[in-house]
């Protein structure tokens, strides 16, 4: 018989009990989980894809006495989890990790989901100890692919380019502060090319190209609905590979965006992201906000 979410859940919050006791005892809480030599980016390929197969063994990657929750519609901690989880319907979840990244402590991860719905998201996880004690997240609904007929989803998934991670982070820092904050739009050809091959886009409404995206963020303001960024609250990376975590308005509602872009020869060249409403305090399920980054 198929386990269901709720009983999946149930199980492995005893899985996770069971490895706080055991990393107190000096053993190896992975050795629980089922593997003795795991990388903080394996653990969040693990867990995400657990939720679709129902494997009950990644949950005790997650620290029991210490998660902290950011999606603002799950309550805290892991018992807000399982009971997002316990709403389910039977067999509807699915998830597919496409990219996972690490910057230090942080891990971020872009899967495509079916979770209430098809859906986009990148989750991003804070380690201490070897343990996952604090969850961050992003999702959009899935669309079709955009009129240079890209997807959400699709392009390169590996890392290169290592040596260049700071530098990499530090371009796309500025190009949020300058171009999409402050709006210095005569520095725009400092961060990518002018041709269309030069930035490949992955936003479902946006083709590739500059001329593509000054096209679409003209039509919205002409519109009375300007995309604006009013803050940056993260920068994280690895290789060529970096992802920007930031809050804004867009269509006139208070949201967060985030912006995984690809580097290459010290330009920006390929860009996903996902745009996510953020909810009134009122409706919040938790006290941590959907930012609060170290």
């Amino acid at each position: 018989m198929k386990t269901s979410l709720a009983q999946f859940f149930r199980r492995g919050l005893l899985a996770a009990g069971i490895a706080g006791i055991s990393a107190c005892t000096g053993m190896s809480a992975d050795a629980d989980a089922g593997s003795i030599s795991v990388s903080n980016k394996e653990k969040v390929a693990q867990l995400l894809t657990s939720i679709e197969t129902g494997d009950q063994a990644p949950v005790a990657y997650i620290n029991p006495e210490q998660y902290t929750q950011h999606n603002l519609a799950v309550a805290d901690g892991l018992a807000g989890f399982g009971e997002v989880l316990g709403l389910l319907p039977e067999g509807s979840a699915k998830a597919s990790v496409r990219r996972v990244f690490q910057d230090g402590d942080y891990v971020f991860a872009h899967t495509e989901y079916n979770f209430f719905g098809p859906k986009v998201g990148f989750d991003v996880f804070r380690f201490e100890n070897g343990k996952i004690v604090e969850h961050w997240d992003n999702l959009q609904e899935l669309a079709p692919a955009n009129a240079s007929g890209r997807t959400q989803l699709d392009g390169p998934t590996t890392a290169s380019d290592l040596a260049n991670t700071e530098a990499n982070k530090t371009l796309v820092a500025d190009f949020v502060e300058s171009i999409l904050i402050r709006g210095e739009m005569n520095r725009i050809t400092e961060f990518m090319g002018t041709g269309d091959a030069d930035y490949l886009q992955h936003n479902p409404a946006v083709g590739d190209g500059l001329n593509a995206l000054g096209a679409a963020l003209g039509a919205m303001a002409e519109q009375g609905m300007p995309m604006t960024y009013t803050a940056n609250h993260k920068i994280l990376g690895e290789g060529n590979f970096v992802l920007a975590i930031s809050e804004g308005q867009f269509l006139n509602q208070h949201v967060a965006f985030y912006d995984l872009f690809r580097i290459e020869n010290g330009k920006l060249a390929e860009h996903w992201d996902t745009i996510e409403q953020i909810p009134p305090r009122a409706e919040w399920r938790n006290d941590n906000g959907k930012f609060g980054f170290r």
